[in-house]
């Protein structure tokens, strides 16, 4: 443990910064998961609605700094070909 007052207070912050990351993560997860069972289900309506979620999702993680932007447009790039397949 730290024994110095602003390093201490770094380890919170940082736990603190850690779970929220963790949290946007496993909701942009849980998104792009959805948008691939409506494929697996060949729900193609219910894949487009999914997919706008799991944009919105993606995007909004981006903008927090969870994600890189790159990292970001290539996973949209890869639903979007994986949704308009179906049709």
């Amino acid at each position: 443990m730290a024994n110095i007052k602003s390093a201490k207070k770094r380890i919170l912050v940082n736990e603190t910064k850690a779970a929220r990351n963790k949290a946007i993560k496993s909701g942009v997860k849980t998104a792009v998961k959805k948008v691939y069972a409506a494929i697996d289900a060949n729900d193609q309506t219910a894949a487009k609605e999914a997919l706008i979620n799991a944009t919105s999702a993606m995007d909004k993680a981006c903008y927090k700094g969870v994600y890189h932007k790159n990292t970001v447009a290539r996973k949209v790039s890869r639903l979007n070909v994986a949704v308009n397949r179906m049709a």
